[in-house]
């Protein structure tokens, strides 16, 4: 029934926004509301065509589930990671807190993160949309809220929303918009507030709240796994530490079982390569290994294995190299592209003290070469077809 009477709303308002109507200018914000709530009513005209109930803003609505168990992880951890080192804190210092007080302390935190990349990112992206009088489209759905979940809980506001304008505007829309862009937006952002805020993103001081309220930039120390390993330290944490997640670092990248959550769910939806995903793993693997034969010092020394669960490589793998529209198109591209992918991350984090986490760094990088790749495979394709049609000519003249 409330669904009935919102549709009605919609199709009463609809003359105003339409063409000739007094608020025309605002067609392509209305359309945007209107396809947010409802289904697009419109198919082809002619020729043959499938339709089914699996448009952009469904597929962009699974992902963001799909981010769920890592999101609500990541807003415990904050609380519980507080509650292990904020002398201030309701609790004996190194005593956890409840559950649910630490996942409200996160939420808190988190909230004011996630409402600022979406206020700003669905602003600008509401404002290229009427000045070229072209639909909005979903894709911000999943950057706006990848953005906050990728970068330290202690993030001023104002440097969040400075990256968020970054990515949209010069990272997609100077680009043509969703679809258009080559580099993955929320890496972007990212990328932006490393090098022009490298003391807000890394170092051992800018990983744990140490207030609750959300405009504070307070943050206590809380050395990362990666952050030991590139100072020459054997990490504090375990394995299953790591595995679980009850580690330092950004928002929502530290629980590998969270994350498989996710990936299991994109996985099924078909929405997420599998290709792009296992050879990831595989090129970190791969390079990892080779490290380990080398051995040259403590780093190197670090079971391959280890870098899948440290730091941000299982959710950059899952959610970010799998982005459609900045990764490989070809099956076999795919494969190389991961495969890259993984190798570079695990070279970087290695070999480059200041670069600890390698992965943002990586996929930007194969982002590029995402299209070559693509071309070299379709190239390759065409000849090996020429190839076997002159064979195949040659063997009918014989014939």
């Amino acid at each position: 029934m409330q669904m009935n009477n919102l549709r009605n709303f919609f199709d009463k308002i609809k003359p105003t926004f339409s063409e000739g109507g007094k608020l025309s200018w605002l067609g392509s914000t209305f359309e945007g509301f209107e396809s947010f709530a409802f289904s697009p009513n419109t198919v082809t005209k002619s020729g043959s065509h499938v339709r089914d109930g699996v448009d952009l803003k469904r597929t962009m609505i699974t992902v963001v589930i799909a981010l769920m168990p890592a999101l609500l992880f990541g807003m415990w951890n904050i609380g519980y990671q507080t509650s292990l080192h904020a002398e201030n804190w309701p609790y004996e210092l190194g005593t956890a807190a409840s559950w649910w007080y630490c996942l409200l302390f996160g939420f808190v935190r988190m909230l004011p993160m996630i409402a600022v990349s979406y206020i700003v990112g669905l602003g600008i992206e509401f404002t290229f949309a009427q000045i070229r009088h072209h639909d909005i489209y979903e894709g911000f759905l999943v950057t706006g809220i990848i953005i906050p979940m990728i970068v330290p809980v202690t993030t001023p506001l104002w440097q969040l929303a400075l990256a968020v304008a970054f990515a949209v505007i010069i990272g997609k829309e100077v680009f043509g918009g969703t679809g258009m862009n080559f580099l993955n937006p929320a890496l972007v952002a990212r990328a932006f507030l490393f090098f022009s805020y490298p003391t807000h993103m890394s170092g051992d001081q800018v990983w744990i709240a140490a207030k609750m309220n959300p405009f504070s930039t307070d943050a206590l120390t809380g050395a990362t796994t990666m952050g030991e390993l590139s100072t020459g330290i054997n990490p504090s944490a375990s394995a299953l530490d790591m595995i679980i997640g009850t580690v330092p670092g950004c928002t929502c990248e530290t629980s590998v079982i969270a994350i498989a959550l996710g990936a299991i769910m994109l996985l099924v939806s078909g929405i997420a390569s599998w290709r792009i995903m296992l050879s990831v793993f595989i090129g970190g693997g791969l390079m990892g290994g080779l490290f380990n034969i080398i051995g040259a010092n403590a780093y190197m020394q670090l079971p391959f294995y280890y870098h899948f669960i440290m730091g941000g490589f299982a959710f950059g793998a899952v959610f970010m190299a799998t982005d459609p529209v900045t990764s490989a198109q070809t099956n076999c591209g795919k494969w190389v592209y991961g495969l890259l992918i993984g190798a570079f991350a695990v070279l970087l984090r290695v070999l480059n003290p200041a670069y600890p986490e390698g992965m943002m760094l990586s996929i930007l990088l194969m982002n590029c070469f995402a299209p070559l790749i693509d071309h070299c495979v379709v190239s390759r394709n065409i000849k090996m077809r020429q190839r076997r049609a002159k064979l195949n000519q040659g063997k009918e003249v014989q014939a």
